[in-house]
């Protein structure tokens, strides 16, 4: 079984324990402590000694891996999307959402989105930031 091997470590040396120590504390042989510090195994029994030498929990050694980070890659979208007063959209609604909808074809889905229109002094135009999960 796995456990957390840097704790032992850590513990050891709080402790101004050498291997040897340990050892002869926990009633382990030196290469099997040497083994537990460099690999992170140890049988049951190990285990149960180590966490009784350390007057500690025995779940207290157990290995706990960190969940991995997602990572996304980004990408922005500028569709011309002018309403204003008595103005016809330059995009209607159908051709948006088919511009955006090939996107999510390929796996980007919608993040944010920007819209300004002239009328408020904006750029008239629709600016989407697309993002999807780079998995590796």
């Amino acid at each position: 079984m796995k456990i957390d091997s840097e704790l032992v470590v850590e513990l050891r040396a709080n402790r101004s324990w050498s291997q040897e120590e340990l050892g002869i504390t926990s009633g382990l042989n030196i290469r099997t402590i040497q083994r537990i510090e460099k690999e992170g195994t140890v049988s049951l029994q190990s285990k149960k000694a180590l966490a009784a030498a350390f007057d500690i929990d025995i779940h207290d050694l157990d290995y706990k891996e960190l969940p991995a980070m997602k990572k996304y890659e980004y990408q922005s979208v500028v569709l011309k999307f002018d309403i204003g007063w008595s103005k016809k959209a330059s995009v209607g609604p159908f051709e948006f959402d088919q511009a955006l909808n090939e996107y999510a074809s390929e796996g980007w889905r919608l993040n944010n989105l920007t819209v300004g229109t002239t009328v408020h002094g904006g750029s008239g135009q629709a600016i989407a930031v697309l993002e999807r999960e780079i998995i590796e």
